[in-house]
């Protein structure tokens, strides 16, 4: 091939690839509407198909299964939720005020995506799991969120056991606590208005007082 018919082929190259971008990412939106009207185990690829006016096989040139399509969307939210956070951080003092502007982000997120969230912190999917390559970002989000208790360790605002395994593991159940009651029991309340999101500034609280710098290890 000369390289002008390489330079000529490029465009052509570039408009398809954008166009399957394009078309997973409708995809995915749709699926996501989907799961939000039926639950989120209640995803139908036919659905998907119909309501983009395309025959069924046709999906299957984008995505090999259903299980594929969670897989995706799983990548997507915590991609999001990574992002939301650092947002909600950056500038932010290190230590308290970080770990409090955080937390807030997550729980913020969550309430406004909450399918999304189920995927992430619930199992309503019977047999799926995320592969290695979606859950990547949720490790680096939990490492993110080490070191933002490093951090608060640091400046002698928390206990260094707050920074263990079992102290992450305490800090994530406090939060997931807040997002499962919130979206169990008031799915279409605000993050301001909800009942349970209301109570994020004291679960901060209550994680400080256990691992208060004062305390015993």
């Amino acid at each position: 091939m000369t390289e002008i018919a390489r330079a000529a082929d490029e465009p052509r190259v570039d408009r398809r690839q954008r166009r399957r971008r394009q078309t997973i990412a409708e995809i995915l939106e749709v699926a996501l509407e989907v799961m939000g009207e039926e639950g989120v185990a209640g995803l139908s690829l036919s659905e998907v198909a119909r309501r983009m006016d395309i025959a069924p096989p046709s999906l299957y040139k984008y995505f090999s299964s259903k299980l594929a399509v969670y897989d995706a969307l799983f990548a997507q939210g915590v991609r999001q939720q990574k992002a939301a956070v650092e947002a909600a951080v950056h500038g932010v003092e290190p230590g308290l005020p970080a770990l409090r502007s955080g937390t807030a982000a997550v729980v913020r997120w969550s309430v406004e995506h909450p399918v999304l969230a189920q995927l992430l912190f619930w199992r309503p999917v019977p047999g799926f799991e995320p592969s290695p390559e979606a859950f990547a970002p949720a490790v680096e989000v939990m490492d993110h969120l080490r070191q933002v208790i490093h951090d608060t360790v640091d400046r002698g605002q928390l206990h260094p056991d707050a920074a263990s395994d079992r102290g992450l593991a305490l800090f994530t159940c406090l939060t997931g606590g807040v997002i499962s009651q919130q979206l169990a029991n008031e799915p279409g309340a605000d993050f301001v208005a909800g009942r349970f999101t209301a109570l994020t500034p004291e679960i901060v609280d209550m994680f400080v007082r256990r691992y208060s710098p004062e305390e015993e290890p």
